[in-house]
């Protein structure tokens, strides 16, 4: 499947800013089921300054220094990306969980070296007793860790209810399991903390999903969304991903942009500003697929 991908953001300030820098992880990045056909990200006033890199965990970035006082911002990143099937995945075939923990307990090199970094607490994510006691039903002794990660992803789509407006970026794992509401960055980081605390590698994707308007209704534009969900590290497949969100193994509809260990690595813009008091934020995203390149 090609889609193409706009996604604009607008920042209206109450004052003058006089100069500000961003990080911005908008491009998506190429993996093995998806390819970024071509990218291009437009801001408004010009950057004085602009450089194209990768960050610590090989996402592609641009950075930004803006010098002109401006009391807009506009960003706004396009990509063509092709995106492949997801291979079928058993989740029951598939190493013992408690085997994979004590084996990253007892060290080991390559793949499981780079995976052992996605072990710890986060920014976003800091394990507690409660977050395992949540995660241990799904995880009785031996059990495969695909069909365990499975389980844990369908329970947290059962549990919680997707609820806009009651939590923050900042708001703490152990807040959303007590609340059992949230949006998809706090269900992704749920179910982060719940795999670590097991011992298990976990990371945070960043990306978009192709959302489909009700039967009957023309799609709006812009209605589409920035998503988040979560990968599982396995010696058996590598990293494998669960959407908690939406109950499902990401495949044609996910698209993605970025991942790290959580939300604080990959925030779609970040930085900092001189001036600008308050100000509003307007997000507006499209995911069209294509018929050909």
């Amino acid at each position: 499947m090609i889609y193409d991908v706009s996604h604009r953001t607008a920042f209206d300030y109450e004052q003058r800013v006089s100069i500000s820098h961003h990080v911005l992880h908008l491009t998506p990045r190429p993996v093995p089921r998806q390819s970024c056909l071509r990218a291009s990200i437009l801001v408004d006033p010009a950057p004085t300054l602009r450089s194209e890199g990768h960050d610590y965990f090989g996402n592609p970035v641009t950075r930004l220094m803006v010098q002109e006082p401006h009391r807009t911002l506009r960003i706004h990143a396009r990509a063509r990306i092709e995106v492949a099937p997801e291979p079928g995945v058993d989740p029951e075939a598939d190493w013992p969980w408690d085997a994979v923990a004590a084996g990253l307990r007892d060290g080991g090199g390559g793949s499981a070296l780079e995976a052992a970094e996605f072990l710890f607490d986060s920014p976003h994510v800091v394990r507690d007793a409660a977050v395992r006691a949540y995660a241990a039903e799904s995880f009785p002794p031996g059990r495969p860790l695909l069909a365990a990660a499975r389980e844990l992803t369908a329970r947290i789509f059962a549990d919680f209810d997707y609820q806009g407006g009651v939590t923050e970026v900042s708001t703490p794992v152990q807040e959303v399991l007590a609340r059992r509401q949230g949006v998809c960055q706090d269900f992704a980081h749920l179910e982060i903390a719940c795999l670590r605390s097991l011992g298990l590698p976990a990371r945070y994707v960043s990306g978009y999903l192709r959302t489909r308007p009700p039967a009957g209704k023309e799609k709006l534009v812009g209605a589409d969304a920035s998503h988040a969900w979560i990968a599982v590290w396995s010696p058996e497949r590598g990293w494998v991903d669960f959407d908690p969100t939406n109950d499902l193994i990401p495949a044609e509809e996910h698209i993605t942009l970025a991942w790290g260990r959580d939300y604080a690595d990959v925030s779609p813009i970040n930085g900092f500003i001189l001036g600008g008091g308050a100000h509003e934020v307007a997000v507006s995203v499209d995911v069209d697929p294509v018929e050909e390149v």
